[in-house]
């Protein structure tokens, strides 16, 4: 198979004129793409990544108009590149997030084309390789990395109610208040986005109820250094199995408004409803578990485990970091927590929106079946697939726990570009011999 030459595709059109052969095609142009790109890069193998939008569009277009990134700037960022004037310590809005990769990829001159979508992904059966199906032609390639991270179909659990009068939406299709409609608004999911959501609704006007399920509930910052520090230093990001029964819990963080720490009893005091995890509906009635209290506890439980390690480590090594006594003041429970709220009708509550801030799934249905398991999961160490030649990038918990994270997918890009570099070697090593033989 002839090597492409990066620079030889000037636009998509340019692919529909004959069969592209390439070394390793990159499926998908956000953060993990980016990172792709420019390990391959750097090792020089000839790669074409292709992105059916715009580079990193969902920062742009997939996510709600005011949110900022989680982690501050000196942290959610590529080694090699800081954000363009903007402080260290403050949280990037999603344009700039956006802006960033295009930045970041235009750097090294990654050979991206947007417009392109991958359609289909089948193994050769007499050659090496795989043949690509795309929306501009067709490509063959030796390797191919799905890029496309773990937020890929927004999930609406099958308890939704069938109700016309209820305008539903998930998290992914929430841009701002000013889109819904009169009446009190239903945010079910309190992790890190529908947390943000239902506090901007309230601040906003509107009348919200939040669902709390299980979650992890982060400080913001503890002892005048950020929570994403605390967890490099314990060693936490780089944790490389999930505490058991822990895989799917939800975090609770935000940097919105300059960034702060989840309370959800200060939350409540502001004037946002609680209630359980919300368990059916029927007949206008939406019912909730009696689980509210046991999940503001265990996220007490996490927060205070975190600041008890963060002293630890202070004492350990000797920091001069200032006290923060305040950090340990709870919030008493309020009502809606001390007399939880089981049951409300629609109706009669004004609720005519629900928001589902309850996450993706994936969809791995244009890769080859013998690369993802009975359930459509993709089979994979350290995103090297089961399938010889197809990789993963930017799945949770890929490698450890900071796997989804822009400085962790990042680092797992590079793992899987030096496997792709060693198996180049290798492959060069056997077609020299051939050549050789058939002398």
């Amino acid at each position: 198979m002839n090597d492409l030459n990066q620079t030889a595709i000037q636009n998509p059109a340019d692919l529909t004129s004959r069969v592209i052969e390439i070394d390793t095609l990159v499926v998908g142009a956000g953060q993990a793409g980016v990172a792709m790109s420019e390990h391959l890069t750097k090792l020089e193998v000839p790669h074409l990544v292709l992105e059916r939008s715009r580079i990193a569009e969902a920062w742009r277009t997939g996510r709600w108009d005011s949110l900022v990134a989680n982690g501050p700037a000196w942290h959610d960022r590529f080694p090699g590149m800081e954000f363009d004037g903007l402080d260290p310590d403050a949280f990037a809005h999603k344009d700039q997030v956006a802006d960033y990769f295009e930045a970041y990829a235009r750097k090294f001159n990654a050979p991206i084309r947007t417009g392109v979508e991958v359609k289909k992904v089948v193994r050769n059966a007499d050659r090496p390789g795989f043949t690509v199906e795309t929306s501009e032609g067709v490509i063959q390639a030796l390797r191919v990395v799905s890029a496309t991270g773990p937020f890929q179909k927004p999930v609406i659990p099958a308890i939704a109610p069938k109700d016309e009068r209820i305008t539903q939406i998930h998290s992914a299709a929430y841009y701002n208040p000013q889109q819904l409609g009169e009446g009190a608004v239903l945010v079910v999911g309190a992790g890190s986005s529908g947390v943000q959501i239902a506090d901007e609704l309230q601040r906003a006007g509107k009348t919200v109820y939040l669902s709390v399920g299980p979650h992890d509930r982060p400080p913001r910052s503890y002892r005048n250094r950020d929570f994403c520090w605390w967890l490099g230093v314990l060693g936490l990001w780089d944790a490389e199995a999930a505490v058991p029964g822990k895989e799917h819990v939800t975090i609770a963080v935000s940097g919105a408004r300059g960034g702060h720490t989840v309370d959800f009893r200060q939350l409540a005091q502001q004037g946002i409803t609680l209630v359980g995890l919300t368990r059916s509906f029927d007949n206008g009635v939406v019912r909730f578990q009696s689980d509210l209290a046991e999940n503001l506890a265990r996220g007490d439980e996490n927060y205070l485990a975190l600041l008890d390690a963060a002293d630890a480590y202070i004492a350990r090594n000797g920091l001069d970091l200032p006290e923060e006594p305040q950090a340990r003041v709870r919030l008493p429970d309020p009502e809606c927590v001390r007399n939880p709220i089981l049951e409300l009708n629609l109706e009669q509550a004004n609720i005519r929106t629900i928001i589902w801030a309850t996450g993706y799934s994936v969809d791995f249905n244009w890769l080859p079946s013998t690369a993802l398991d009975a359930n459509g999961k993709p089979r994979h160490q350290r995103g090297v697939s089961s399938e010889p030649g197809v990789y993963f990038l930017g799945l949770p918990w890929l490698s450890r726990r900071g796997s989804t994270f822009i400085w962790g997918v990042w680092h797992d890009a590079k793992h899987i570009a030096d496997h792709i570099a060693t198996q180049r070697k290798y492959q060069s090593y056997q077609d020299a011999s051939q050549r050789q033989f058939k002398r």
